[in-house]
């Protein structure tokens, strides 16, 4: 019986699979640590949609890692003084 470990370890020899799993991980990281600022700062998800101008569902959204646009994602960040940081990709 194959493991999830194994099954993932087996796709990540493919270079596609790869760069799409890797921009997923991103997001979802994101996403995470949106939720944890947004919770140590005891605020609401009302308070930060209001705070971001977007809607409570969108915030809803990006904390449980649904496929949301990068400028709702930065509006968050924004209103959480949360940063971006963009580097090179690592040469493969």
């Amino acid at each position: 019986m194959k493991t999830f470990n194994n099954h993932l370890k087996e796709s990540l020899s493919d270079p596609d699979f790869k760069d799409l799993y890797t921009e997923e991980r991103k997001l979802i990281e994101l996403s995470i640590q949106i939720h944890e600022v947004r919770e140590k700062s005891g605020l609401s998800q009302s308070d930060v949609a209001r705070m971001a101008h977007v809607t409570q569902q969108q915030l809803s959204k990006i904390e449980n890692g649904k496929n949301c646009n990068m400028i709702t994602y930065l509006k968050v960040c924004n209103a959480l003084g949360l940063d971006f940081i963009f580097s090179p990709k690592a040469a493969s």
